[in-house]
């Protein structure tokens, strides 16, 4: 697996599974640049830990929406399927209608490209990437299959990106939306410290 950060996001178009119930036989992830966007993998539709995630997801949508984020999830499994899963109760195991759209990646091709595809399993391992507005991947995040992640970190990667394009500061260990970040020179470091290094 390749490090993505710094580098731009590997393109696709590929069906998808919409918010409105529709499929899109040709999204395409560039069609969103000039908007930040939180990429995810997971394994498989109708699985265990993956609906826990993408519920979790879709509970905090209008929060990632204002910050300028657009969500969207990809597996192997087909729209089709991905079609039936958003029309799965959550009380049976699905995941409801969910607000963003789910790509189908059933020729793994885009799990290769962003280096997630698990060397035992043949199913896209739990990642997620933060891409800028410029196509640019910012951070990145990869778990093993057991191992569900925690959305509010995500979006607290997020506020601290949309921190540092707005005010040109460095967020330090810890920070989160309302803390004060530090300036990336000799003295902001010794000025931030000296007022907070009890805190870290």
């Amino acid at each position: 697996m390749s490090v993505l950060v710094t580098r731009n996001a590997p393109d696709f178009i590929a069906p998808a599974a919409m918010p409105d119930g529709t499929i899109e036989e040709q999204f395409q992830l560039s069609s969103y640049r000039g908007k930040h966007v939180l990429l995810f993998f997971w394994p498989l539709d109708f699985t265990f830990v993956c609906p826990t995630e993408i519920i979790a997801l879709d509970h905090r949508f209008e929060t990632f929406a204002d910050q300028g984020v657009q969500l969207i999830g990809v597996s192997i499994d087909s729209q089709f399927t991905h079609h039936a899963w958003r029309r799965t109760p959550i009380e049976q195991g699905g995941i409801g209608p969910v607000k963003f759209p789910i790509v189908a990646d059933v020729k793994h091709g885009i799990a290769r490209n962003y280096g997630v595809e698990h060397p035992d399993e043949g199913v896209a391992m739990r990642a997620s990437f933060l891409i800028d507005k410029d196509g640019v991947v910012q951070h990145m995040t990869v778990n093993n299959l057991p191992l569900g992640r925690n959305i509010d970190e995500h979006l607290r990667m997020v506020e601290a990106l949309r921190f540092v394009e707005e005010y040109g500061e460095v967020c330090p260990a810890g920070w989160c939306k309302g803390d004060s970040g530090l300036k990336p020179t000799t003295k902001g470091v010794a000025d931030y410290l000296t007022s907070h290094s009890r805190e870290l």
